[in-house]
């Protein structure tokens, strides 16, 4: 008799586990309020943000180990990550650069110098680490190389969980927003 219970007892166990999950959380990026637009002599476009295909998914990445990634099931963006770190790369240029006026890229927009970026990494680390790394590109109006380089920035969690994470990647994204500001202000300033 106790063969045949518990076996029956497991299944019912194992059953209940999967599918009692916990609820997804989805989580916003903090970070400024959206920019009021000044009327501004520069303007500068901001074009849609290339992701790595690994970061270009709603779960929120943890680097486990050297070579191990995580995408977390019930810890997601609020929205694609793309258009997410965009809208976020925005307000804060529009911070850092009051003179110019920042904007998303759109098909019908006058033309204007044209920021790319390429997002390597935008995940939480094993060691306790938030990091931001990739690229950038700045092309003229008319298309041509005007300014390139690296971004890279890490910021340690306060404490345990996604949303210190969240909030850590944030802070991280801010510093990038700061590096690329810094690179641009001059070109951008050449060109008025």
């Amino acid at each position: 008799m106790m063969r045949l219970i518990l076996p029956l007892l497991l299944l019912a166990l194992l059953a209940g586990c999967a599918g009692g999950g916990s609820a997804t959380q989805r989580y916003a990026l903090p970070g400024p309020e959206a920019a009021t637009v000044a009327a501004a002599e520069t303007r500068l476009l901001i074009a849609p943000l290339q992701l790595v295909e690994y970061l270009n998914q709603e779960g929120i990445v943890l680097q486990l180990d050297d070579i191990s990634r995580h995408q977390a099931r019930e810890h997601r963006w609020i929205e694609a990550p793309g258009p997410h770190l965009a809208r976020g790369l925005r307000d804060r240029l529009a911070e850092r650069l009051p003179q110019t006026q920042v904007a998303l890229a759109r098909g019908d927009d006058a033309p204007a110098p044209r920021l790319r970026l390429e997002v390597e990494r935008f995940e939480g680390r094993y060691d306790g680490m938030a990091i931001a790394a990739g690229s950038w590109r700045l092309a003229s109006a008319e298309g041509s190389p005007l300014a390139q380089g690296r971004f890279h920035a890490e910021r340690p969690l306060a404490g345990d969980g996604y949303p210190a994470l969240v909030r850590a990647l944030g802070e991280s994204w801010d510093a990038v927003a700061d590096q690329v500001a810094a690179a641009l202000a001059p070109r951008l300033a050449t060109d008025r």
